[in-house]
C-alpha cells in the first residue's frame, strides 16, 4: 500500500525508490522500476502479479538478500544499518521451496530448524533452553514434530516446505517474508498455513507473502499487486479496486468474485 494508506497504521517495512537487478554483465536487466511500498505492522500481505512482474525480486530485497538501490526502512529505521544477526532477528525470509537449501539436505529435520535459532545464539554457543522451545513449538506448529529425526532431504516436497516454514516460525522475528510458501502443499495444508497466519497476525506479526494462488491471496488484509516491476495498487482485498487491478494485469483472463464473505479468482 502507499504511504497515505497506513498513515493512520504502523508501518513495518517500507521501500522508497528501490530499484534491483537480475543477472551479470551483458545480461543484466533491471526488475524493480523505483518501488515505492509500505507495509503495515500487524497484517497480512499477499503480493500477486503475472509471472516475470518483480513479485520475488520485491521480497528477497526487502529481505536484504538481493541487491539494490534504494531504501528498505524496518520500523522506520534503514535495514542497512542494522548488523546481520539484528536484521535475522527482526526480519525472517522464508526462500522459494528448493532456493539455496540443497546444503541442508544432511541435516535431520530438527538441527535444520534450530539454525533459525542462530541470531539468538552467542558464537558457538549451544543452543539454550530458549532455543529448544521455540523449535518444539515451531516443528508442532507446522505438524512436522514427527520427523525431528528424518534428514531433510529424504523429505517429500511438501513434507520440507513445512520443515522450511518451521525454520522460519522458530526465528521468531516480527515481520516474516514468504516467497510461495504452499509450493508443493496439499490443500488441507494450505488451509492450516492460512490457519497459521492468522494466528501470527493476531500476535501482532506482521507477514508478507507472495502467492500465484490469487483466491489465497485474497484472504490477507491486504494485496499488493504488480506488473513489469512496478506497483499497480496496494490496499485492502476487500476494495474493489484491487480486484479490477488484477483482472487488469492479468489482462482480463481472470474475474474477481463475491462467495459468501470471501473473494474468488475465476478463469474467464
Amino acid at each position: 500500500m502507499n504511504e497515505a494508506a497506513v498513515s493512520s497504521t504502523t508501518i513495518a517495512l517500507q521501500a522508497r525508490g528501490l530499484h534491483a537487478s537480475l543477472g551479470l554483465g551483458h545480461d543484466q536487466r533491471q526488475v524493480l522500476q523505483g518501488v515505492n511500498l509500505a507495509l503495515a505492522a500487524g497484517r497480512w500481505t499477499s503480493i500477486v502479479g503475472p509471472n516475470g512482474a518483480g513479485k520475488s525480486t520485491l521480497l528477497r530485497a526487502l529481505a536484504g538478500v538481493l541487491p539494490y538501490q534504494g531504501d528498505v526502512l524496518l520500523h522506520g529505521g534503514p535495514v542497512a544499518s542494522l548488523s546481520s544477526r539484528e536484521r535475522a532477528r527482526a526480519l525472517a525470509w522464508l526462500a522459494q521451496s528448493g532456493a539455496g537449501d540443497a546444503s541442508a539436505d544432511d541435516l535431520c529435520v530438527y538441527d535444520v530448524v534450530m539454525l533459525g535459532r542462530l541470531p539468538h545464539q552467542a558464537w558457538l554457543a549451544p543452543p539454550g533452553p530458549a532455543d529448544h522451545t521455540a523449535v518444539e513449538r515451531a516443528l508442532r506448529q507446522t505438524q512436522a514434530w514427527d520427523w525431528q529425526c528424518r534428514p531433510l532431504g529424504g523429505l517429500s516436497g511438501g513434507e520440507r516446505q513445512r520443515v522450511l516454514l518451521a525454520r522460519l516460525l522458530a526465528v521468531e522475528a516480527g515481520v516474516m517474508l514468504m516467497d510461495e510458501p504452499l509450493a508443493n502443499l496439499d490443500p488441507p495444508h494450505q488451509a492450516d498455513w492460512i490457519s497459521l497466519v492468522r494466528d501470527l497476525v493476531a500476535q501482532g506479526k506482521t507477514v508478507v507473502s507472495v502467492l500465484h494462488e490469487i483466491t489465497l491471496a485474497l484472504m490477507a488484509d491486504q494485496v499488493v499487486v504488480m506488473r513489469q516491476g512496478r506497483i499497480v495498487h496496494a490496499g485492502p482485498t476487500r476494495d474493489a479496486a484491487a480486484h479490477r487491478a488484477l483482472e487488469s494485469v492479468f489482462e482480463q483472463r481472470i474475474a474477481i468474485h463475491a462467495l459468501g464473505q470471501r473473494w474468488v479468482a475465476l478463469p474467464q
